[in-house]
């Protein structure tokens, strides 16, 4: 089990940037690859971004590539998510999660494929 709470949220303008910590707890994080998902209102909760269990691959969501990077420190047992260039669009509930699975990124864009969310923390964009 992985135990998962983020910070970092916040107000910004657009155009602006946040970076989301998530830090974990439990021995096997880094066996993990790890996750972001948002859900913004009135809406269904989206893949974001996931990176590997060592940090050697990442994907991104197409509405936020070449805006946002992924990147892990296993060492202190956290995740990050750096936004840049922030859209109104952008503002959700941004949650990270832990694959069920060690060592692989399968389905990685699937909610399913993760069985430990974090409580979430909030971005709001502003135009």
């Amino acid at each position: 089990q992985v135990q998962l709470v983020e910070s970092g949220g916040g107000l910004v303008q657009a155009g602006g940037s946040l970076r989301l910590s998530c830090a974990a707890s439990g021995r096997t994080f880094s066996r993990y690859a790890m996750g972001w998902f948002r859900q913004a209102p009135g809406k269904e909760r989206e893949f974001v971004a996931v990176i590997s269990w060592n940090g050697g691959s990442a994907y991104y969501a197409d509405s936020v590539k070449g805006r946002f990077t992924i990147s892990r420190d296993n060492a202190k047992i956290t995740v990050y998510l750096q936004m840049d260039s922030l859209k109104p669009e952008d503002t959700a509930v941004y949650y990270c999660a832990a694959h069920r699975a060690y060592f692989t990124t399968d389905y990685y864009y699937q909610e399913s494929s993760y069985n430990n969310w974090g409580q979430g923390t909030q971005v709001t964009v502003s135009s």
